[in-house]
């Protein structure tokens, strides 16, 4: 089976993978300080829980947006599941996409990685949205070519920045107002919840809707990450939920390498 790793800035999910059905997953809180030794601890512990053994892998291969936490997650592969790291990215994961944008180079794995699954899965134009520290907006055609996107503060960034800013405001939940019919908070943690979430579905709803007008063609919204659920509910803006974009795009590299997993 492929361990199938996406870190990124605030987890890192780890993902047991059978061909391209996911088995088991995990998430531990991202530390670049985090050893081999203190991953492999933990991952073993969890592989037992699930009925798994370390022997059931046979590939690892990871996306990162965390350089300084790829040289211990490389060592956890070679020490502990006796294989080298594949790397999305480097061969043999080269992308396989048109990278149409003006920076390449400085592209987030993950979102290359969403948009090859995105293609695999869904024909036509995509907007990926991926919620995350970040959530990112990409925009794909239907050749698969990445057209690039947009970059937005994480809802949790969003209200962190606010409690730290504003000396009286509350730490609150993200959640949907008590009374979701209305904007008129009647006190300050209703106004901040109405303000944060309503306020964050308004930005999803208006970028879209401002990116469909620029791609000019009927184009499928998708939505991933772990926040992306919460949204659901309450805007008609995604056509489809698809949780584990970023592992499903990294069994598809491996599949498309001819690598045995």
């Amino acid at each position: 089976m492929l361990l199938a790793i996406d870190a990124g800035n605030t987890n890192v999910v780890f993902a047991l993978v059978e061909g391209r059905r996911i088995r088991a997953r995990w998430r531990i809180a991202t530390d670049p300080r985090r050893t081999a030794d203190e991953y492999a601890v933990w991952l073993n512990q969890l592989l037992q829980l699930e009925g798994f053994d370390r022997a059931d892998v046979k590939t690892v291969a990871m996306a990162t947006v965390v350089p300084r936490a790829l040289h211990n997650l490389q060592v956890l592969s070679s020490k502990y599941f006796g294989t080298e790291a594949l790397i999305a990215g480097r061969a043999p994961l080269e992308w396989g996409i048109n990278l149409d944008v003006d920076e390449p180079q400085s592209l987030g794995a993950d979102r290359a990685v969403n948009t090859i699954a995105a293609h695999t899965l869904h024909a036509g134009d995509l907007i990926t949205i991926d919620f995350g520290t970040a959530t990112t907006f990409d925009v794909s055609d239907y050749t698969g070519a990445y057209k690039g996107g947009i970059i937005a503060p994480g809802i949790n960034l969003s209200l962190d920045a606010l409690v730290t800013a504003a000396a009286k405001l509350p730490r609150i939940a993200i959640e949907p107002p008590a009374n979701q019919g209305a904007v008129i908070g009647r006190n300050t943690v209703d106004q901040m919840q109405i303000g944060i979430f309503w306020g964050y579905v308004a930005m999803i709803e208006g970028l879209v809707a401002r990116l469909k007008r620029e791609v000019g063609r009927p184009v499928k919204v998708l939505a991933t990450g772990g926040l992306a659920t919460l949204f659901e509910p309450h805007t008609d803006v995604f056509d489809v939920i698809e949780p584990d974009l970023t592992i499903q795009g990294l069994a598809i590299m491996c599949e498309r390498a001819h690598i045995r997993t």
